[in-house]
């Protein structure tokens, strides 16, 4: 305890002395006032098609003078943009000429929301409908008329403490065409795509941008200082809307999927036919909340795991590529306790009934589900117009069963492998002014049976001082496992602060992690029983030099104790450098050294037994950087290498990146990530009778190839294939038993325990949006057999082993997916 509070009084000290720092020495931040302009109504019709010749166009001025965001701040931008923006009872409407050489403009074909770095100029409009400067709907649009949107939200402190969405799908009318002095946007937005209050005079935060890809440039109407935190405190303002009404927001999305499986096993090849049908169902409650429903979701149609060799004793997190579960659920994951694969993902005990009954002679696995099935999911979301956030959220998964032969007692057992189960969220979120917020978040997980039920809660602070300079972030959590199996509660909480706007910025904070803290039934830590304080300053440039469009330079460290018992157990330092080049070619450099040898108390499990590995002191040093995005082809590198004291333990990554454009249509990319570690020190996944760990030193060769190319027929049609193999061949070198001091001493070689991994996906998809909202899907998918075996010994090379991949059995799938959009207000009008 002594040493908790000595440690907690050099915390203090230095937090007080980064604010003597920050107030005295360094330079505050000031920006200029907000733009605003008065909004219009319009009574005449505007037709979407890219020809501003409608009455209602003519008859207003619009808006220009951009300023330059990047590749330098504060210029007046080189081509001049002029924005007019209207409203009626049912829409906002936008019209944007951006002048330009014709030759120049940019218009590649490429699916919705993949914008960047892509070779596309965009026009941007954002909208910040409860002018709380922490939330808003940002629309996108390039010539070639392809769409992107996106919801902005504030969050925490990383990247400014703003989080963008861009799962984010909106229904939204556009059209663009090109003129000879440049290309216009014509955009509708039904008011019905997003949200705001019923005030009968309203001012919302608004901003228009452009990025010209001929010479990299953004600009926006209101100045957005790269060098101040945030991004929504910068918007202008427009004022004055008049007498306009949330319409009734009600739609649908029915779907019907089939297809088929065919995967191979040890007895032969099995056909699975698969048929599903369900809906989507969104519903504006009230003027600023929206229910959310997927009954009897289907998630075949979603892009293959990056699978990966774990050696170490942690989960591994992986993507979420769900709709339901990525689209508008930041307010859910506002204090980081969703982890949206928590839910529909492997059954609990389905590895154990594959590891207990696989091998068996006299027994056949008849059934045992890989994914936990879904009844329903639900989503509550919304804000009032005290700028409080509410989001409930809540969805029920079947029981799944495993039925299993015995041959021997000719009778079938079924066993359950996950109860069934009710996943529950809410969160309460206080907007308050210069960006600050106060929020309570609550997670819940119930199990039919009482096997295990969980129950975590958190309230999290977020304060930025009114220059919008420095922050103080706090976060405490409290989570309570029960049940039959299971009783257990543990807390963890975060301090921190820093300054988080100018050239200079920093942070510093203390993280205390208790032994029994858990919130792993929704959401997701590698392990707990930790005491960690961390620092890191960094220095940013965003004015141009003679040979640098900006640079920045980062250091940091992070020192580590175990929570219980309190003991020391590692320390960091991190120093990184950014150049971009005047060329637009970008460079980086990195450093990461632990000095000191380090004890690693979770080598064999996530929880703390006792055990510890004595980890060598390590120095890495690498370089990654980028060609010019603009051109046909793409280039992008990497290299790196460690060493440590001991002999022979060289690390090394190298990494090759290509990317070639052939036309407006088709581009194809390919890299190739090679990880050489001949000193990779882990748990051999043996324990002695006294029950202590038995380590292996190995030597881990790993390749990751991936391969795709998109053709994009038009900006609603598009085919997608991308092909990854990935190949991890482990060799033990030595095995050790532990002593008490963390150090090791040899024991028995154990031949025969090298493995060699492979995963290989195929994923194509064929995706047709033929009309607003509504979407054909037609997927295909191949994967390597999990039965697959690769001897380890034989194939040692990477062409060999690719060979037997190609090889072995794989399965196929084929699935056809329908969606129509069905929108309450337009059947209401034909009707």
């Amino acid at each position: 305890m002594i040493k908790v509070i000595f440690y907690l009084y050099h915390y203090y000290m230095l937090i007080r002395l980064l604010i003597f720092v920050s107030l005295y020495l360094i330079p505050s931040v000031m920006y200029a006032q907000a733009k605003s302009f008065v909004a219009s109504k319009t009574t005449y019709p505007i037709k979407i098609d890219g020809n501003l010749d409608e009455v209602a166009w003519k008859n207003h001025k619009g808006i220009s003078d951009f300023i330059t965001i990047s590749p330098e701040f504060g210029n007046v931008s080189k081509r001049n943009t002029w924005v007019r923006i209207l409203y009626d009872d049912n829409a906002v409407y936008v019209a944007a000429y951006m002048y330009d050489n014709p030759t120049l403009i940019r218009k590649q074909l490429t699916a919705r929301d993949v914008l960047d770095r892509q070779d596309v100029d965009i026009f941007t409009v954002g909208f910040d409908t409860y002018i709380d400067k922490q939330n808003a709907f940002v629309f996108k649009l390039t010539p070639a008329n392809v769409q992107g949107d996106l919801k902005i939200s504030q969050s925490g402190i990383n990247n400014g403490g703003v989080v963008y969405d861009y799962s984010w799908d909106a229904v939204w009318e556009s059209k663009t065409s090109i003129k000879a002095d440049g290309w216009v946007a014509e955009i509708k937005i039904p008011f019905s795509a997003i949200r705001f209050s019923k005030k009968e005079l309203q001012n919302w935060g608004v901003n228009f941008a452009r990025f010209t890809r001929a010479e990299n440039e953004n600009s926006s109407w209101s100045p957005i200082n790269p060098n101040v935190s945030g991004e929504l405190n910068q918007w202008g303002v427009w004022s004055g809307l008049n007498n306009i009404k949330p319409p009734t927001r009600l739609s649908f999305l029915p779907y019907l999927s089939g297809g088929f499986r065919v995967s191979p096993t040890a007895k032969g090849k099995v056909t699975e036919f698969l048929k599903s049908g369900g809906m989507d169902v969104k519903y504006g409650v009230s003027e600023g909340f929206t229910l959310d429903m997927t009954l009897i979701p289907d998630f075949a149609q979603v892009q293959s795991d990056n699978v990966f060799l774990n050696l170490t004793p942690f989960q591994v997190k992986f993507d979420d590529y769900r709709p339901f579960f990525t689209e508008g659920t930041e307010l859910f994951n506002k204090a980081g306790l969703f982890y949206s694969r928590r839910i529909g993902g492997e059954p609990q005990r389905s590895s154990e009934i594959l590891n207990t009954y696989g091998n068996k002679v006299d027994c056949q696995i008849l059934k045992n589900p890989g994914i936990t099935r879904l009844y329903n999911a639900t989503k509550f979301s919304g804000r009032t117009k005290g700028k409080l956030g509410i989001g409930i959220f809540n969805s029920v998964t079947a029981p799944m069963r495993a039925v299993i032969r015995d041959h021997v007692a000719g009778k079938d057992t079924t066993i359950i492998t996950e109860p069934l189960t009710n996943y529950n969220i809410l969160v309460l979120d206080q907007a308050l002014k210069n960006r600050s917020s106060i929020s309570f978040t609550n997670t819940n997980v119930l199990r039919k049976g009482n096997q295990r039920n969980a129950n975590v809660s958190s309230v999290d602070l977020s304060l930025f001082d009114k220059r919008n300079n420095y922050n103080f972030l706090f976060s405490g959590r409290y989570s309570n496992i029960w049940g039959r199996e299971i009783n257990k509660s543990g807390f963890t909480t975060v301090a921190g602060f820093g300054k988080v706007s100018g050239i200079i910025q920093y942070r510093a904070g203390v993280s205390i992690e208790s032994d029994k803290y858990d919130p792993n039934d929704l959401g997701f830590i590698q392990n707990n029983n930790s005491f960690e304080y961390y620092a890191n300053i960094n220095y940013i440039i965003n004015k141009p030099t003679r040979h640098f469009l900006n640079h920045n330079f980062r250091l940091s460290f992070n020192n580590t104790y175990l929570y219980k018992p309190f003991t020391w157990a590692s320390f960091q330092i991190n120093a990184s450098a950014f150049f971009l080049f005047k060329n637009f070619w970008d460079l980086s450099l990195s450093f990461q050294t632990s000095p000191a040898w380090n004890k690693d108390y979770f080598v064999h499990t996530n929880i703390y037994t006792g055990y510890f590995l004595r980890r060598t002191p390590y120095y890495y040093f690498g370089f990654n950087g980028s060609s010019d995005s603009r051109k046909k082809l793409f280039v992008s590198w990497k290299l790196g290498g460690a060493e440590s004291p001991l002999p022979n333990d060289p690390y090394w990554t190298g990494e090759l990146g290509l990317r070639y454009r052939f036309s407006n249509k088709l581009q194809v990319s390919s890299s190739m990530n090679i990880v050489q570690d001949r000193g990779n020190w882990g748990y051999a996944y043996k324990t002695n009778p006294d029950g202590s760990p038995v380590i292996a030193r190995r030597n881990v060769k790993t390749n990751t190839a991936i391969a795709s190319a998109q053709y994009n027929f038009t900006s609603r049609m598009n085919l997608t294939i991308r092909m990854r193999h990935y190949w991890s061949l482990l060799q033990n070198t030595n095995f050790y038993n532990l002593n008490d001091n963390g150090s090791w001493r040899d024991t028995t070689f154990f031949p025969n325990e090298n493995l060699n991994f492979n995963t290989f996906n195929v994923d194509m998809f064929f995706t047709w949006d033929f009309l607003l909202g509504s979407r054909l899907t037609i997927a295909w998918k191949n994967a390597l057999g999990g039965n697959a075996f690769i001897d380890p010994y034989l194939n040692t090379t990477y062409f060999r082993n690719f060979c037997k991949v190609l090889e072995n059995p794989h399965s196929n799938e084929i699935t056809v997916k329908l969606v129509y959009f069905l929108d309450y207000l337009k059947l209401k009008r034909k009707k």
